[in-house]
C-alpha cells in the first residue's frame, strides 16, 4: 500500500509478450541522469537543487545535444496559433516527439537537436538569424527546466513545450529545418530602410 495516501497506489501493468513497459517516472529519472552527464559530477548536485529550488538549470550544450533557438513569432506566423498549449501540441506532432524548452518570458523555443550538426545548416543559419534564429551549440548554455515541468503554468517558468520521454532522443535537424523554412515564408516581410 502506498504510504502517501495524496497518491493512490497503482495495479502494475502487465506486458505483453516482448513488450517492455518503463513507467513515465523511469523515463524522467533516465531523462534527468542524461541531461546532467553534461556536467562535471560535483556540479550535478548543484543542478539538482536548482531544478528543486528554481524548476530551472544551465546545462552546457555542444556535448551531447546542442539547440536551435526558434521564435514564437515565427511558429505564430506559421500556424496562426497564439495559445500555448495548442502550439505545444503542434510542436509535439510536427518535430515528431523530439524535446523543446519554452521560454515564454522572451517567446522563444529550443529544439533541442544533436550536438554535430550538420554542415548544410550553416548558409541557412546565417539567412535565419535575421529572423532570431540560431543554433546553440558549444560555448553556450541553455535553461532547462526540470524533467517533470510539461505544461505551461505561470507566464514566466520556462517549461518543456514537447517532454524529453526518453534520453538521447533528440528532434530530427531536417524536421527542425523544415519547420523554420516553412515559418519564414509565412513571416511577415521587413520593411526595408
Amino acid at each position: 500500500m502506498n504510504s502517501d495516501h495524496s497518491h493512490p497506489a497503482l495495479r502494475p501493468i502487465e506486458a505483453a509478450p516482448g513488450v517492455l513497459i518503463h513507467p513515465t517516472a523511469d523515463r524522467r529519472l533516465a531523462s534527468e541522469h542524461w541531461l546532467l552527464a553534461t556536467l562535471p559530477a560535483p556540479s550535478r548536485d548543484r543542478a539538482r537543487l536548482e531544478w528543486d529550488q528554481h524548476q530551472v538549470t544551465l546545462l552546457p550544450l555542444g556535448t551531447l545535444f546542442s539547440a536551435v533557438r526558434i521564435p514564437g513569432r515565427l511558429l505564430v506566423a506559421l500556424t496562426g496559433i497564439t495559445e500555448a498549449p495548442k502550439l505545444d501540441q503542434f510542436l509535439r506532432e510536427t518535430l515528431d516527439g523530439g524535446p523543446v524548452i519554452c521560454d515564454p518570458r522572451f517567446r522563444r523555443y529550443y529544439a533541442l537537436v544533436p550536438a554535430s550538426m550538420p554542415r548544410t545548416w550553416y548558409q541557412a543559419l546565417d539567412d535565419w538569424r535575421a529572423m532570431d534564429v540560431d543554433c546553440l551549440g558549444r560555448g553556450s548554455y541553455l535553461g532547462v527546466p526540470r524533467v517533470d515541468a510539461v505544461q505551461w503554468t505561470r507566464p514566466r517558468a520556462t517549461y518543456w513545450s514537447a517532454p524529453m520521454d526518453l534520453p538521447s532522443a533528440l528532434c530530427s535537424p531536417v524536421e527542425v529545418a523544415r519547420l523554420i523554412a516553412a515559418g519564414r515564408h509565412c513571416m511577415p516581410a521587413e520593411p526595408e530602410a
